[in-house]
C-alpha cells in the first residue's frame, strides 16, 4: 500500500487566520488541531477548519510544497483555497467519511 503525505491549510474562519502544514496522517493531524492537542500558533489563534489539502506520493514532495506555499503572499493562498473550496467549508467531515 502506498504511503501518502499531505499539505494542508487550516483557517480560523472564512478569510481568517491561515496555517499551512504537512503530515503523513491527515485525519489524525486535523483531529489533533481540532481538539487543541497541537500547542502553538493554531491553538493560540483557534485555527481548526480544514479548508484545503493536497495529496503527495512522498514526504519530500509534500515538505517542498509546504515550504513553497508558506512563502506565498496571503492572497495567493486565498486564491488556492477558493479554487477548490469557494465556500470555505470545513473539509474534515469529507476526509473522515
Amino acid at each position: 500500500m502506498d504511503k501518502h503525505s499531505y499539505v494542508y491549510i487550516l483557517a480560523s474562519r472564512p478569510y481568517g487566520t491561515l496555517y499551512t502544514g504537512v503530515t503523513s496522517d491527515l485525519i489524525r493531524r486535523i483531529w489533533q488541531h481540532k481538539e487543541g492537542f497541537v500547542a502553538g500558533f493554531t491553538k493560540t489563534y483557534n485555527i481548526k477548519q480544514l479548508v484545503w489539502y493536497e495529496v503527495h506520493s512522498d514526504i519530500i514532495a509534500a515538505i517542498t510544497r509546504e515550504k513553497q506555499i508558506k512563502e506565498w503572499p496571503r492572497d495567493w493562498k486565498i486564491n488556492l483555497i477558493q479554487s477548490t473550496n469557494p465556500n470555505w467549508h470545513d473539509l474534515y467531515a469529507q476526509i473522515i467519511s
